[in-house]
């Protein structure tokens, strides 16, 4: 018989003991399946938060980013929110989930004026734009 999903006062109790020391995982198990996956897991960004921070989140969220709802539900000021915010928002990586693609090397930027895909004007315009990187020579 699969274990039962912990509750949510595990992940507390395991923050507690932790005292936000990170912590890796080794061993995940997808619910209801005798599926496990061994390896070295970090947490992701959110639940390394403290508990603390957590629920913030979820309130900022709930809100929907809703400052003076904020205010009244925990009964700080604007100024402490925004604080808390971005003590909150600077201890997260940002993931850019639609990065801008690498400038071409100039080889590709010579190739595709070989090829006809670009005038001359183009392939001068674009290798001016980007700074020499360290190709070999063919």
């Amino acid at each position: 018989m699969p274990d039962t999903p912990k509750p949510a006062s595990d992940w507390q109790e395991l923050t507690r003991l932790t005292q936000g020391q990170p912590i890796v995982i080794e061993r995940v198990r997808l619910a209801n399946s005798n599926i496990a996956i061994e390896g070295t897991f970090e947490l992701p960004q959110l639940a390394r938060l403290s508990a603390e921070d957590q629920v913030f989140v979820v309130a900022f969220l709930r809100s929907h980013g809703s400052i003076k709802e904020m205010e009244q539900v925990f009964g700080v000021s604007y100024p402490t929110i925004k604080a808390r915010l971005n003590r909150i928002s600077g201890s997260l990586e940002f993931v850019d989930t639609n990065p801008a693609p690498p400038a071409p090397s100039r080889s590709e930027v010579i190739e595709r004026l070989r090829r006809g895909e670009i005038s001359a004007a183009d392939a001068i315009r674009e290798l001016e734009s980007n700074p020499p990187s360290r190709e070999p020579r063919p």
